[in-house]
This record gives structure tokens, C-alpha cells and sequence, in this order.
């Protein structure tokens, strides 16, 4: 029987295993290591270590088991069923019918921030890491900023633009000087309101805060957005 057909029996993972499951499961969802280590609260030499087979603490597959949304955080901690090639590709399936990549850069600045924002007819804003308790005052107080500028910004003047692009600078220095980095990304959409009505094309803009040093240059986000 090919291996593409054959079901693997729940067994107590080998290091090397445990370090190929992890791989795999990251890349299904197009995270970067450093992705991975800012969602799962851990270092990312710890992924390095882990995924080359060099063994991994019980708190530390429960970390990635909580990372990749498993029911059971202590799984990995388990006997378990590698996943075939078949069941993987499917998993990816899945995963790439749910969501769409977007790429995203890191904003240094107000004015970028702020334009980026002003191109968009929705927000949509996450953290991407676990902040710190003055960055995640910051992250909320930026958020709020943008949710407000985002339904009025046609109403600023030239000067009031400015004043506003300076505020967002200094949140963003905040949040630097806190170790974070916001990145962000315009996506395009249709919007359908009713059946009866031709789709609307809009862009959503994407904001998430990201651990300095670990931006990436892309993001899975979900398919379906909800306004409102």
C-alpha cells in the first residue's frame, strides 16, 4: 500500500518526528518561523531547535499544540498520528481555500500608516504577539485612532492630516521602544450587499503587530470578512 493511502497508528513521537510535524504544520500555514515563535509565546531558536529534531519540553509542544489550535494542548505530549501525505496535502487544501496570503510591510512611520489607512474602506487590526502591558496600551490606543480616522479621515484638512500622521509616529515609537513593529497590507475585495446588487470593489487594509526582528513580508488572512 502506498504510504500516500496508508493511516499512520497514534504512537509517542520521536524528536526527529516531532520536529518534521511541526515543520509541516508551519508551512501549511505559510508562517515563518519567527511567526510561529511570536503565536506559540516562545523563542525562536526554540523552534529552530524543535524543528531539527533536537527534542522539545512537555510546556513546550503544549505551547505549539495551543499555536496550531489544537483541541488538546497536551497532544503532542501523546501518543499520535502522523499525518500521511494525502491527509497533509488536504490539510493545506483546506487551509488555503479558508484564507488568502497578503503581503504586508512594516510601517516606520505616521504618514504611511495613516495613507495606508486612508486607501481602505474597512480596518481590520490583530496582535500578532504577545505584547507587553505598555504596548498593549499603545496597540489599543492605535487601534481606536485608526477605527475613528478610518470612518472621517475625508473631513481632515491638509494640516489636521499632519497633526494626525504625527500622533500615530509617536505611538508607533512606543511600541518600538517597547520591542514591537506594526506591519500592514491592502487587500482587494468585492462587496456584495444583497443578491440584487453587482459586487462593490473595496480594499480592507491589514494591521498586526509583530515582534521586532520577526516581520514578515507576507500573511495568511481568512477569506471571509466581517464588517460591522
Amino acid at each position: 500500500m502506498s504510504n500516500t493511502t496508508h493511516h499512520a497508528e497514534p504512537r509517542l513521537l520521536t524528536d526527529a518526528e516531532i520536529g518534521r510535524l511541526i515543520k509541516l504544520l508551519r508551512e501549511i500555514r505559510q508562517w515563518s518561523q519567527e511567526q510561529l515563535a511570536d503565536i506559540a509565546k516562545i523563542h525562536v531558536r526554540t523552534v529552530q531547535r524543535v524543528e531539527n529534531g533536537k527534542g522539545a519540553s512537555s510546556v513546550t509542544r503544549r505551547a505549539l499544540a495551543v499555536a496550531f489550535d489544537f483541541e488538546d494542548i497536551d497532544a503532542l505530549n501523546k501518543p499520535f498520528a502522523i499525518p500521511t501525505q494525502a491527509q497533509a496535502e488536504e490539510q493545506k487544501r483546506k487551509f488555503e481555500q479558508e484564507n488568502i496570503t497578503l503581503k504586508v510591510e512594516t510601517l516606520c512611520d505616521g504618514r504611511q500608516l495613516g495613507r495606508l489607512v486612508e486607501g481602505a474602506m474597512g480596518l481590520q487590526m490583530t496582535e500578532a504577539a504577545e505584547l507587553s502591558a505598555r504596548a498593549a496600551a499603545s496597540f489599543a490606543q492605535l487601534t481606536d485612532y485608526l477605527t475613528d480616522y478610518a470612518d472621517c479621515h475625508e473631513l481632515y484638512s491638509a494640516t489636521d492630516k499632519l497633526t494626525f500622521y504625527e500622533e500615530l509616529s509617536n505611538i508607533l515609537t512606543e511600541l518600538s521602544e517597547e520591542g514591537f513593529s506594526v506591519v500592514g497590507g491592502l487587500r482587494n475585495m468585492a462587496l456584495k450587499s444583497t443578491q440584487d446588487q453587482p459586487e462593490m470593489p473595496i480594499k480592507v487594509a491589514y494591521l498586526a503587530a509583530f515582534t521586532k526582528g520577526s516581520e514578515p513580508k507576507q500573511f495568511a488572512v481568512s477569506r471571509h470578512v466581517r464588517f460591522g
